[in-house]
């Protein structure tokens, strides 16, 4: 097909046009997004010129550019004004950095902390204003969330209650499911779900009342089985479901939910080696000889090394979490899903379209690196652990894997 002069100059002038104007409005910002769309958009240019006729090259450039530009604007934003939100686990982490920007920002700011005089709390009360009010609270204890509740609905009573961020979260052990005690999963359910489920169906009629908003931090853990997080993840996974449930049944009044899926930061847990060391001994001290056996201490030793491995390649700079809660909380159409962080678009594409390529379509691809009794190498013919599918060679195995991709996208906090 012969190409035609300057045949998509009306396409470029409508996207140049349009550009201009949300950059005057400052609902556009010139950087690396910008610039490499126009790249794909010169791309799609030079294949519509050589496969499309002249009007449908036209229509296909234009409406392709306006789409882009669309994706590109900066969401509308609601007005701070006198707005109150409450956050849980503020201690450290995302719930730290949110409750300072949310303050800088002029939101009335109830923060929620474990210990008032924690590093971060003692942070918090010298670097934020005097609208911020730090609040103890353990999600485990119910006179303590009774507590918080009374607080709040005393002291927004004039403002209202704009917003409620489940942030507070827990992860324990680095362990298969098996080798988790079953209290482990009690406690993270009793954190990680049961505490965010009675704060919320404790201020929903502060948040009906205002049509306001709800943001939950999950996890990735709980949308896929991640190596190692079998208790974080059935907990996240549950409270994923529940946020789902609630922004459909609270959609008659207004109030908007939205969850965070975080790739793995840099927060104040994840930086604490000594504390996964500590946690480490505890649970080999406390695991069954039977299971011990059947598993190997060589297996959990490594399991733990490589786990902070992963953790060492964590993002320092916690502004991508922060900005999404900021604008499931500020947005005029927030996202239902926020996926803040590099490498979470290729995690989640194994995860559902290249699932099929494991020996189960149940598991992930690297799991029979990972998990006893899927190891690919031959066993022991001697040894203590020459009954056991997981022997030496299998940890040989998962140092030379370096458990693939899930592990560097581990979000435990």
């Amino acid at each position: 097909m012969e190409s035609w002069p300057w045949p998509s100059g009306g396409a470029w002038l409508l996207v140049a046009a349009r550009a201009l104007l949300q950059l005057l409005r400052a609902d556009l910002r010139l950087g690396r997004p910008l610039l490499a769309a126009l790249a794909l958009l010169a791309a799609l240019d030079w294949l519509c010129q050589r496969l499309l006729p002249p009007l449908a090259a036209l229509a296909v450039l234009a409406a392709t550019g306006w789409i882009v530009l669309s994706r590109l604007a900066r969401p509308q934003r609601l007005p701070v004004a006198t707005r109150a939100v409450l956050i849980t686990g503020c201690d450290s982490g995302f719930g730290n950095a949110t409750a300072k920007k949310l303050d800088a920002m002029g939101f009335t700011v109830l923060a929620t902390v474990l210990d008032l005089n924690s590093p971060g709390a003692l942070e918090l009360r010298a670097c934020c204003s005097s609208r911020l009010q730090l609040l103890q609270m353990d999600l485990t204890k119910p006179a303590d969330i009774s507590r918080v509740l009374e607080f709040t609905k005393v002291h927004t009573a004039s403002t209202g209650l704009w917003g409620l961020v489940n942030n507070a979260g827990q992860n324990i052990f680095v362990a298969d499911a098996e080798l988790c005690p079953v209290a482990t999963f009690r406690t993270c359910m009793e954190v990680n779900f049961f505490g965010a489920l009675e704060m919320t169906k404790g201020l929903l009629p502060l948040l009906r009342r205002s049509s306001g908003r709800i943001v939950t931090v999950s996890s990735p853990a709980g949308d896929m089985p991640f190596p190692c997080l079998a208790a974080y993840g059935t907990s996240k996974a549950a409270l994923a479901l529940l946020m789902g449930n609630f922004s459909c049944e609270l959609l008659p009044w207004g109030v908007k939910v939205s969850i965070i899926q975080p790739a793995c930061f840099k927060t104040e847990s994840v930086k604490d080696v000594h504390q996964w060391e500590e946690r480490k001994q505890q649970l080999l001290a406390t695991l069954p000889q039977e299971l011990l056996q059947a598993y190997g201490e060589d297996y959990i030793e490594h399991l733990n090394g490589q786990f902070l491995h992963s953790l060492s390649q964590a993002l320092p700079d916690l502004s991508p979490v922060v900005d999404a809660i900021t604008d499931a909380l500020l947005a005029a159409q927030p996202r239902r899903r926020y996926y803040p962080g590099h490498g979470l678009g290729l995690i989640y594409f194994i995860h559902y379209y290249l699932v099929s390529c494991s020996p189960s379509s149940s598991v992930p691809m690297s799991w029979p690196y990972l998990c006893p009794g899927h190891s690919p190498g031959p066993r022991p013919q001697t040894g203590p652990l020459s009954h056991c599918p997981v022997s030496r060679a299998h940890v040989e195995q998962l140092q030379q894997r370096r458990f693939l991709v899930p592990l560097l996208l581990f979000q435990v906090f």
